[in-house]
C-alpha cells in the first residue's frame, strides 16, 4: 500500500505535518490503495504564504508567457494519459476507457483551450472615458470533488492561472492521488514556485481553514449543496468571494415528435455515465404519457448495455461507486422509491449477482414515482434514472422546471426550432438540443441550489477576475 505524506507547496515538495490519516480504498476491490497524511493548519498557512508571495509577479505575466505554461501542462499531461487513467480508475472505480477518454482527457482540453484564450482575449476595454481593467482576483482556493478528480482540479486551476491568480489546491480525501500526480507534473513544467500549490485532507479540516483563511481572496468549491453551504456561509463572514458548483437533477426532455429511441438511448447514457456520479447527470427522463410504456421498454433495453462489473475489463461500462458509504446512500434511496409506491423496471437495491465485493450498484430505471417523491426530487448521485410522463411541451418544462436545481438539461424533439423554443425556457444553465456534444469552451454552472457562477471558457476566466476601470 502507498504511503502519501507530501504536499506540494512553494515549488517543492514538504512533508504534512497533519495528525489524521485518510485511507484511499479500491471501490472494486475494497483493497486499500493508499493511506494519505492530511495537512495540518500550518501547512495551509504555509500554502498560502507562497502563493501570496508568488502572485504579485504572476499577475504581471503577460498573458502569452502564462499561456506558454498553460500549454505546457497540456502536454504533459496528454504524454501521461495511460497513467492517468489507470490512477483514476484504481481510485475512483470509473471503467478504464471512460478513465482515459473523460477522466485524463478533460483536463488536457481545458487546459489547452485556456492557452488558446489568451492568445486573443482582453484583459481592457475602452468605455467612454473609462478604461475598464479585468485586474487578476487574487490568491485562489480551490477546494474540489471526488467524481471527477483531476478534470474539477484543473477546471479551477486552469482558469485562474490564465487570469494571474495563484492556487492552493485542495482534492477530496476520498481520490486525492490524481492530484497528487497533476503536482507531479506541474513541477517537472516549471511553472514559478508559489503560482500552484497542494495541500490535503477532508472538509471540516483543511477545506474550512482555506474558506475563512486571511490570505485568501477567492473561493472556487465544487461539491454537495449541503457542503457549498457551509462554504459560502464561511467566506460570507470576511466578505469573500466566492463561486459553487453543486448538485444537480437535471431533466431530459423528449417531445412526442423525438425519435424515442435515439433520444431514451442518449437519455440513459446521460444519467449513468460514471456510475451516475456526475452533477449533470440527466437523472429525469420525462416522455410523452401515451408512449411511457414503451419508453420505459427501451430505457430498460438501452440500460442493459451498461455492463457492470470489474472497471478493468474491456466490456465493461458502469463500474462500481466510490465508496460503501456511497453506495448505501444510493441503496436507501432506492428503497425508500420502492416503499413510497415506485417500482423497479430494472435494477434495484440488491447487489448485483456475481459482484459481492466492490461497492457496485445495479444500473436502475425507476417508474411510477410521483413527481413530488424523494427519488424524482433530490440528487441520488448513482446509477439511477427516473421517468415520469407528461402532457405536453408546457407540462414537461413545468416538471422539469419544478426542482430546487437547475444544472443541466436536454430536449428532443424532430423539430430543431422547437427544441431551442423549449429550451429556452429552461431554468438550467446547460441544456443539450437533439444531443448537442459537451463543448469545453461554453460556461458550465447552475441556477438555483445549483450554485453561483459558471466554469470553463470565456466566462470561467472572469470568475477570477476583479473589474476596475480607470477614468481619464
Amino acid at each position: 500500500m502507498r504511503h502519501e505524506t507530501r504536499t506540494f507547496v512553494a515549488g517543492q515538495w514538504v512533508e504534512s505535518r497533519g495528525e489524521a490519516l485518510h485511507l484511499v480504498t479500491n471501490p472494486a476491490t475494497e483493497e486499500p490503495l493508499a493511506r494519505v497524511r492530511s495537512s495540518s493548519r500550518a501547512d495551509v498557512d504555509g500554502a498560502v504564504a507562497a502563493a501570496r508571495d508568488a502572485w504579485p509577479s504572476w499577475s504581471r505575466t503577460p498573458p502569452a508567457e502564462r499561456a506558454a505554461h498553460l500549454s505546457a501542462l497540456s502536454k504533459a499531461l496528454a504524454a501521461r494519459r495511460d497513467e492517468l487513467g489507470s490512477l483514476i480508475t484504481s481510485e475512483l472505480g470509473a471503467p478504464l476507457e471512460l478513465s482515459k477518454r473523460v477522466q485524463a482527457g478533460l483536463p488536457v482540453a481545458v487546459l489547452g483551450s485556456y492557452a488558446a484564450l489568451l492568445a486573443d482575449y482582453r484583459f481592457e476595454e475602452q468605455v467612454g472615458n473609462s478604461l475598464v481593467l479585468r485586474a487578476s482576483a487574487g490568491v485562489v482556493a480551490a477546494i474540489t470533488p471526488w467524481n471527477y478528480p483531476l478534470h474539477q482540479v484543473v477546471a479551477k486551476v486552469a482558469p485562474a492561472l490564465a487570469a494571474g491568480c495563484t492556487v492552493v489546491v485542495k482534492p477530496s480525501e476520498v481520490c486525492p492521488l490524481s492530484a497528487l500526480l497533476f503536482a507531479e507534473v506541474v513541477a517537472a513544467c516549471g511553472l514559478p514556485r508559489g503560482v500552484f500549490n497542494l495541500v490535503l485532507g477532508s472538509g471540516p479540516e483543511v477545506g474550512e481553514a482555506l474558506a475563512t483563511h486571511a490570505g485568501i481572496d477567492k473561493v472556487s468549491f465544487t461539491g454537495s449543496t449541503r457542503a457549498g453551504r457551509r462554504v459560502a456561509e464561511l467566506a460570507a463572514r470576511d466578505l469573500r468571494r466566492c463561486s459553487l458548483e453543486l448538485g444537480g437533477k437535471s431533466a431530459c426532455l423528449v417531445l412526442d415528435d423525438a425519435d424515442l429511441a435515439r433520444a431514451i438511448a442518449a437519455g440513459v447514457a446521460g444519467a449513468f455515465q460514471n456510475s451516475g456520479q456526475t452533477c449533470s447527470a440527466l437523472t429525469r427522463l420525462l416522455v410523452p404519457r401515451e408512449r411511457l410504456d414503451e419508453a420505459t421498454e427501451l430505457a430498460v433495453a438501452a440500460a442493459a448495455t451498461f455492463r457492470v462489473g470489474d472497471p478493468l475489463a474491456p466490456a465493461t461500462r458502469l463500474g462500481p461507486l466510490v465508496s460503501a458509504s456511497q453506495r448505501e446512500r444510493v441503496r436507501g434511496f432506492l428503497v425508500r422509491a420502492q416503499a413510497a409506491g415506485a417500482r423497479f423496471a430494472c435494477g434495484g437495491p440488491e447487489t448485483p449477482a456475481g459482484l459481492e465485493r466492490g461497492f457496485y450498484v445495479a444500473p436502475t430505471v425507476v417508474v411510477g414515482a410521483d413527481p413530488a417523491a424523494e427519488i424524482a426530487r433530490e440528487e441520488v448521485f448513482g446509477p439511477v434514472l427516473c421517468i415520469l410522463p407528461h402532457d405536453g411541451d408546457e407540462h414537461a418544462v413545468a416538471l422539469a422546471n419544478d426542482s430546487d436545481y437547475g444544472l443541466g438539461g436536454a430536449v428532443w424533439s424532430g423539430d430543431p426550432a422547437r427544441a431551442e423554443r423549449v429550451a429556452r425556457t429552461l431554468r438550467t444553465g446547460q441544456v443539450d438540443l437533439n444531443g448537442g456534444k459537451w463543448n469545453v469552451q461554453a460556461p458550465f454552472g447552475g441556477f438555483k441550489r445549483s450554485g453561483l457562477g459558471r466554469e470553463l471558457g470565456r466566462h470561467g476566466l472572469e470568475e477570477f477576475t476583479e473589474l476596475q476601470s480607470l477614468q481619464r
